[in-house]
């Protein structure tokens, strides 16, 4: 059928319609390198703007590092550019399975294996591992990917609520006659910033035959004593069947990612899983960029103990100010606003102080729970931190919301 008229006015209607219901996402262009202090054009066609970024994944502030940008560089030199190939034909070179082999180490699996994305190993995981015969219970407010990953299995799927072990325990009772059961989970929730219960979660999987899956994107690097993940944090390292996690945050900020876990798994995913077997290989330059990041990790904590000393005082200075905030240990710190109209225009204004945070609001976040996801760095000063939190009262005082709560603010803007 040709692109008709009729086929063009159908999307315009349905784009119209998402303005009109404050929804419409609109992209800034940045012009810098990724760091705490950037330059971004927005709205498009405008003049540059150097503003703090307080809403990247560049928790450790390795994105830019020099260390990490020379590794990327020597990669480049001596392995090329790309492998034009995936894994299985002529895609794998000695660097692709050192650094399996270091990821292995450092988060005390037992094998891993490197797919071009963290979504495309959660897309392919399941899928390789299940059979009808089993069952996935995942959380209810598991990352977009992994939902995407369930719907491509044919296992059965049932869901538990959010972070509740009763109902967990519960649902692992009711699928007790399921050849498999795996219980799926968030490290940190990329939404709301707070943890999964794993000890728990090992125990409960210990107790009904299951197998555990942890999503740690948002915490690989610097959750945990050493910065080894929710795992690590919650004593249960070497006890979680399947880790998946990315190379495209706090692991240098590129791209990539992998699944790491029991070995028997790992080499299912090998033979199997869709996206590893029909994507182009982790381009050298990124896994030689990670190789270097995991070397930095593995010397010192310094990075991992500014960013928690970071995350802390920007917590508390919020909700001295009296900001909504979602309850949370991690440097994902969300400003709850509840309407998606008020959350892009407080985005808006805060862009004007300087300061560069994007409102998050449906599909991306259930209706009525709009907000301003903030994410501290290691990259960032406290004089970023300073700056950021004045632009932040000072845009809260001309809304209306310091100090109220969230009935109060759905009350005057709705949700």
């Amino acid at each position: 059928m040709a692109y008709s008229e009729r086929v063009r006015e159908t999307y315009q209607q349905q784009l119209g319609g998402i303005k009109d219901a404050g929804l419409f996402k609109q992209e800034r262009f940045i012009h810098s390198s990724q760091a705490a202090d950037i330059e971004v054009e927005f709205p498009s066609g405008s003049a540059l703007k150097n503003v703090i970024n307080m809403c990247a994944n560049n928790y450790l502030g390795l994105s830019s590092h020099p260390d990490v940008i020379k590794a990327a560089h020597e990669g480049l030199d001596t392995r090329g550019y790309g492998m034009s190939s995936v894994r299985f034909i002529c895609g794998t070179q000695d660097i692709h399975r050192e650094l399996e082999n270091k990821v292995t180490e450092f988060l005390g699996t037992e094998d891993t294996i490197l797919f071009p994305s963290c979504m495309d190993a959660n897309a392919g995981v399941f899928e390789a591992v299940l059979t009808k015969d089993d069952v996935m219970i995942s959380d209810r407010l598991v990352h977009a990917s992994i939902i995407d990953g369930i719907r491509l299995c044919a296992a059965e799927h049932d869901t538990f609520k959010h972070s509740n072990m009763d109902h967990l325990e519960k649902k692992l009772q009711l699928h007790a006659d399921k050849r498999f059961k795996i219980v799926i989970t968030d490290g940190v929730f990329s939404m709301d910033g707070d943890t999964a219960k794993l000890a728990e979660m090992v125990s409960l999987c210990e107790q009904y035959d299951a197998m555990l899956f942890l999503d740690d994107s948002h915490a690989s690097g610097f959750i945990g004593k050493t910065g080894r993940g929710t795992h690590e944090q919650c004593g249960v390292v070497g006890k979680i069947d399947i880790i998946t996690t990315t190379f495209g945050k706090a692991l240098g900020g590129a791209s990539g990612g992998c699944v790491s876990g029991r070995k028997e798994l790992v080499e299912m995913c090998r033979q199997r899983a869709r996206p590893y077997l029909f994507s182009n290989t982790v381009a050298p330059v990124v896994v030689s960029g990670v190789l270097k990041v995991l070397d930095i990790l593995s010397a010192s904590t310094e990075r991992r103990d500014k960013l928690e000393t970071n995350a802390d005082y920007w917590r508390k200075g919020l909700t001295e100010a009296g900001f909504v905030l979602k309850e949370g240990d991690t440097p994902i710190i969300p400003v709850m606003l509840f309407n998606a109209k008020l959350a892009q225009d407080v985005s808006r204004d805060l862009f004007d102080e300087g300061i560069y945070a994007i409102g998050f609001f449906f599909p991306v976040v259930p209706q009525g729970q709009a907000r301003i996801r903030t994410q501290i760095s290691a990259g960032h000063e406290r004089h970023h931190l300073d700056k950021a939190l004045e632009a932040f009262i000072k845009v809260g005082k001309k809304y209306d919301i310091l100090g109220k709560t969230k009935q109060e603010i759905i009350a005057k803007y709705g949700k």
